[in-house]
């Protein structure tokens, strides 16, 4: 009769942990859902670059806007995940994340021209920027997913670039990239993910190549202004 009550008591405690922890990744995942609706959208808005060039600015000031309303839902994802259990759910906003860094680095570049920051990705999204054991931050290897989802963007818009007559947007585009794949060529990536992503390169880097060589041998790359002395 003893052995039964405790085995019950046991058992029922177990429940309510299983209870909670279903609630837990509940919630988690609600929140994922709704902060990946506003990545899909940010999305569309963005792709405004591959067909009309005037549209560009108001493109990223609306991303702008957009990321704002994306960091209120990371803080909502940090206050729900216990700061020990990072990697037990990062699984719920991997894919997410790696799409929000891929969106940062292309509004960026957009405005400035220059590679987004491991830090200043973490900075929009409100996140911490540095690896640790506990508590959210935003992984090194979903960073460097965004950044190789960067460079297939910019080899489509490289193409469309030239379709709608801008010729020198794709020089920028090859020397960025370029830079990118050497940077990239220096890690040893162990991660399969990452690393199939990381062979993809090679064919953004080629398709820019071919870009960029149709537009010489066609005499259509613009002319370099000489430094003046």
């Amino acid at each position: 009769m003893g052995s039964n009550v405790l085995v019950n008591e046991l058992f029922s405690q177990f429940q309510k942990s299983l209870d909670k922890e279903a609630e837990r990744r509940e919630s988690i995942r609600n929140i994922s859902k709704e902060v990946d609706h506003l990545s899909r959208e940010i999305l569309t808005v963005l792709q405004v670059i591959h067909h009309d060039e005037s549209g560009i600015n108001a493109a990223c000031l609306k991303a702008r806007e957009l990321f704002e309303k994306a960091r209120l839902g990371y803080e909502r994802l940090q206050a729900a995940v216990p700061s020990t259990d990072y990697y037990k759910y990062h699984d719920h906003w991997r894919i997410m994340t790696q799409r929000y860094s891929f969106l940062i680095s292309l509004t960026i570049w957009l405005e400035m021209g220059i590679l987004a920051a491991h830090e200043t990705i973490a900075d929009v999204l409100g996140i911490s920027s540095v690896e640790l054991k506990e508590g959210f931050h935003l992984d090194i290897e979903d960073y460097l997913v965004g950044l190789l989802m960067l460079c297939s963007e910019l080899s489509r818009l490289a193409v469309n670039s030239v379709t709608h007559g801008d010729y020198s947007r794709p020089l920028q585009i090859s020397r960025f990239v370029m830079e990118l794949n050497a940077g990239f060529r220096l890690l040893s990536l162990k991660n399969d993910h990452l690393r199939k992503r990381f062979d993809a390169l090679k064919y953004d880097v080629k398709k820019i190549e071919e870009v960029v060589y149709d537009l010489s041998i066609r005499g259509l790359l613009p002319k370099t202004q000489p430094e003046s002395s």
